[in-house]
Parts: structure tokens; C-alpha cells; sequence
């Protein structure tokens, strides 16, 4: 049977099952968690979801994988953003509109950042983007995207961003179209010379092409939620 694709709400229910079982089952840092079957099992989904929403935490610190041992819990009392945005988004009826924009924030931010410091533009990562994107072949959006923010550096944004992505539907899946591409080459080529203010405006003509490409789906366009 296909699985269907991992929900938001499915998302939630993994972390608030691990909070479950740390509580339980006095689960301490360095300690074992439960398999994917297992979690599967316990929730009702598919492993597939499960094993997105353990990416996620792992990306966040939460937890540790060990090739062949299996996925251990960190320290969890210092990682509290999962279980804040967490609570926010499944109290806030606007929630969604929300982390779409916070998620774009540090988005823009990245692409001003990279833009903005000569040992970032100087690296070799922007020509072989430009190399890619415009080659014609098959290129994902969403490395594009989380591409320039590890260039960025922020290493907790990119965290962020990660988590908020997860959130927000995935919004940059699939690969470039043919149109996404002029836009997305300009942006790159923008950054490499370090004009910030047009490298933000291709960014944002891009992520108007991908929004209309997903029928509006989010609600309000992504510049106009963001400048609320």
C-alpha cells in the first residue's frame, strides 16, 4: 500500500509522542528511542512520516542517529522550539500564514547576508549553482533555498528554517520550471556580485512564480503576509 504524504498534523502527533515517551517511559538523554515500526505503529502512519519528522529533530538537536544502533535522545531541556512552535501552531488558527512568513524572514535574510560579505560571494558554490540551474537538467528548488542559507552561516536559521519548512507543506518541492530558472540564475548572479537589494527582488519574483505554480494554496501572497 502507498503511504500517503507526510501531514503537518502527523508531524505534530510524532513530536508530541516523543514527548509522551520521555515522560512514560523515563527516557534520559543518551537513551534509546523506540524504532520507526514501532513509532509507526503507535501513531498509525507510515514510517515515511516518521522518519521526516525524526530528520527534523535531528536537524534540531533533539536527537542523535548512530548508524546501526539506532536514534537516541540529546539533552531535550535545551531544545524548547519544537516545543514551542509546536504549542503556536496548534493553538493559532492563523498559524500557517504565520510560519510561511517567518519562514521567507530568514529566507531574505540569507539571501542579504550572502550577498553582503565578500568571503561568502567569493565562494565557488554560486557558479556551479549558476551551472546547474541553467544546464537544463533536473534541479530541486528546495536545495537551491537551503543552499544559500548554509552559504549564509547561520547555522540556527538554517534549523529554523528547516523545521518551519516542514510546517509550511514543503512549498519549494519539486524541481525548477523552465521560467523559475532565468529568475533563479539572476538572484545567484546577483548574490555573487553583492547587489542585495536586486538579488532580494529576484528572490521574490522567483517565489511569486513557485506561489502561483501551487495555485495560491497558502493564502495570501508571500510578500504581502510577510509585510502585514
Amino acid at each position: 500500500m502507498t503511504e500517503t504524504k507526510p501531514s503537518r498534523k502527523m508531524f505534530l502527533e510524532v513530536v508530541q509522542e516523543l514527548r509522551s515517551l520521555i515522560g512514560n517511559e523515563n527516557i534520559r538523554a543518551g537513551d534509546k528511542l523506540p524504532s520507526e515500526r514501532v513509532l509507526a505503529e503507535r501513531l498509525g502512519t507510515g514510517r515515511s512520516t516518521i522518519r521526516e519528522a525524526l530528520r527534523s529533530l535531528e536537524l534540531l538537536g533533539l536527537i542523535e542517529s548512530r548508524q546501526g544502533e539506532g536514534t537516541f535522545l540529546s539533552d531535550f531541556r535545551k531544545h524548547q522550539l519544537v516545543e514551542v512552535l509546536a504549542a503556536f501552531i496548534m493553538q493559532e488558527p492563523k498559524s500557517l500564514e504565520d510560519v510561511s512568513a517567518t519562514m521567507r524572514i530568514h529566507e531574505k535574510e540569507a539571501v542579504r547576508v550572502s550577498s553582503g560579505h565578500d568571503d561568502i560571494r567569493k565562494l565557488p558554490l554560486w557558479d556551479s549553482l549558476i551551472d546547474a540551474v541553467e544546464s537544463g537538467g533536473p534541479y530541486l528548488r528546495e536545495d537551491i533555498v537551503r543552499e544559500v542559507l548554509i552559504a549564509s552561516g547561520n547555522r540556527l536559521s538554517l534549523k529554523i528554517w528547516h523545521l518551519l519548512y516542514q510546517y509550511a507543506g514543503k512549498p519549494y518541492s519539486g524541481e525548477a520550471e523552465a521560467d523559475e530558472r532565468t529568475e533563479i540564475a539572476g538572484m545567484l548572479r546577483l548574490i555573487r556580485s553583492g547587489e542585495t537589494e536586486k538579488a532580494v527582488a529576484a528572490y521574490d519574483r522567483w517565489t511569486e512564480i513557485v506561489h502561483a505554480q501551487r495555485g495560491n494554496t497558502d493564502g495570501d501572497h508571500p510578500r504581502d503576509v510577510q509585510e502585514k
